[in-house]
């Protein structure tokens, strides 16, 4: 093979491999785009079984009883925190935003680790929230540490 049909062949190999990956990175944005990957399925499927009646579809929570989860520093802030929540429950009043909520939430701890960093991360991504993913490790750790 002559260097120039050798570098042509090079290039096209190159372009061929970024072609894929691409298409890859634009499938899995358009995937989490239209809420369609596993892990957001997943965490939709969770936050309707344990999490709507309270919270409500949109996220926005019953005044004076159940928190929204909309822009708010304890679902977007740090993540030890939400998952503590997840697998503790929560019984203590609550004031976001002027508001007072005061409903007990329940335990979820008998919910797997992925079940919990799924329903964490759909809602940390939805509702008008822009927060990083809770990976199950992160669950797992927390989980760990607060049985000690």
């Amino acid at each position: 093979m002559t260097p120039m049909k050798k570098n042509i062949f090079l290039i096209g190999i190159l372009a061929t491999c970024a072609s894929v990956v691409f298409s890859q990175q634009k499938s899995t944005t358009a995937t989490k785009a239209n809420g369609t990957n596993a892990a957001d399925v997943n965490g939709k499927k969770v936050y309707t079984k344990y999490c709507l009646t309270c919270h409500q579809a949109d996220g926005g929570g019953v005044q004076n009883m159940n928190p929204t989860l909309i822009g708010t520093s304890y679902v977007l802030g740090d993540k030890g925190a939400i998952i503590r929540i997840a697998l503790n429950g929560f019984n203590d009043n609550v004031e976001i935003n002027g508001q007072t909520y005061s409903n007990k939430m329940p335990s979820f701890a008998m919910l797997k680790d992925k079940d919990i960093a799924d329903v964490l991360t759909y809602v940390r991504g939805h509702f008008g929230n822009h927060a990083d993913a809770v990976a199950p490790g992160e669950v797992a750790k927390v989980r760990a540490a607060m049985n000690k």
